[in-house]
């Protein structure tokens, strides 16, 4: 049996990026139940690829109530809908067996990895104040993606002077824009941009000076976008809501690997349950910002641990 329920989170205080704000993470919830146990994925619909609550829900619901995790990757396109359900069905084969996903996955016992703590777009005065309020933090994500961003990157570093910055520009720049900027991230010590131009409008990176990684964020879904990244980007933005689960972000990762690319492992805003498959693919990997929990003013049961470690790998309880 398949079921499929919204759920709202309301977030600790409103979430800007350049496409607008929220003041809650809207997520559904899929649950499993077969031979006797359940297990559980969570997606979050995500509008920039077309996605609604209500069309995720119809494509979880037209599902065979029996598909296997191997069929699934060809029932459904990576997205929101195949990734609550693959994470589900690795849920339930963990359970079945008496292991751990990650003993299923052939992988390593995972640990803990730091994790970006992310600050939304808001005014330079209010981006120094919460920057300095995290600047215990070892790595800041910046929320940015407007002509006057320079403003706001100073205050940010002001704010936390010894903190690790990487960017987010969510396809907010132009290619000149960036090119303006992007001398002064590097003398602002910013690590990573992601996205600084429009997927499918990022052609100017392949003949664009890059003296900065950029990381392929909404220009990269599965191992399908690989060959349209070459000599534009240095690094991918693995998302399980892209990938459409951890089968294909388990596969995006070593391919991008074999490739040379470095890795970031992110997340939409979600809860726990969200960033805990997540949290495997997230090993070893150069940047990880697994923060959705951070962000909520509530979360599952037995959620995720964030501590000076970083986020740790989930409880049997939570997930897998």
């Amino acid at each position: 049996m398949i079921t499929v329920t919204p759920d709202v989170f309301r977030l600790a205080q409103v979430f800007t990026i350049s496409r607008g704000s929220r003041t809650e993470a809207k997520v559904l919830t899929v649950r499993i139940t077969r031979g006797g146990v359940t297990g559980w994925g969570e997606c979050v619909p995500y509008a920039r690829y077309g996605e609604t609550l209500e069309s995720v829900t119809a494509q979880i619901e037209g599902l065979n109530p029996a598909i296997t995790r191997g069929a699934l990757q060809g029932a459904l396109p990576a997205g929101a809908a195949r990734n609550a359900v693959d994470c589900a069905l690795w849920d339930v084969e963990a359970k079945l067996a008496g292991k751990r996903v990650w003993e299923l996955a052939g992988l390593a016992r995972p640990g803990p990895e730091i994790t970006a703590f992310t600050l939304s777009l808001d005014t330079p005065e209010a981006m120094r104040a919460e920057a300095a309020k995290h600047a215990h933090r070892p790595l800041l994500k910046i929320k940015l993606g407007t002509p006057d961003d320079m403003p706001r990157l100073e205050a940010v570093r002001a704010g936390a002077p010894k903190t690790r910055i990487i960017i987010d520009a969510n396809e907010g720049w132009s290619a000149e824009v960036y090119a303006e900027l992007a001398p002064h991230l590097v003398a602002m010590g910013v690590a990573l941009v992601e996205q600084p131009l429009p997927a499918g409008a990022d052609n100017m990176l392949a003949e664009m000076a890059r003296p900065l990684p950029v990381c392929a964020d909404e220009a990269a879904h599965d191992c399908s976008s690989l060959a349209s990244l070459k000599g534009k980007y240095d690094v991918v933005n693995i998302k399980l809501d892209k990938t459409g689960g951890l089968t294909e972000g388990l596969a995006l990762k070593t391919a991008a690997l074999a490739e040379g690319y470095d890795l970031m492992v992110g997340c939409m805003v979600g809860s726990s349950l969200a960033m805990a498959p997540a949290t495997l693919l997230a090993q070893g990997v150069a940047f990880t910002d697994l923060d959705g929990p951070l962000l909520l003013a509530e979360d599952r049961e037995n959620p995720l641990v964030f501590d000076a470690e970083g986020v740790h790998p989930p409880s049997a309880q939570l997930w897998g």
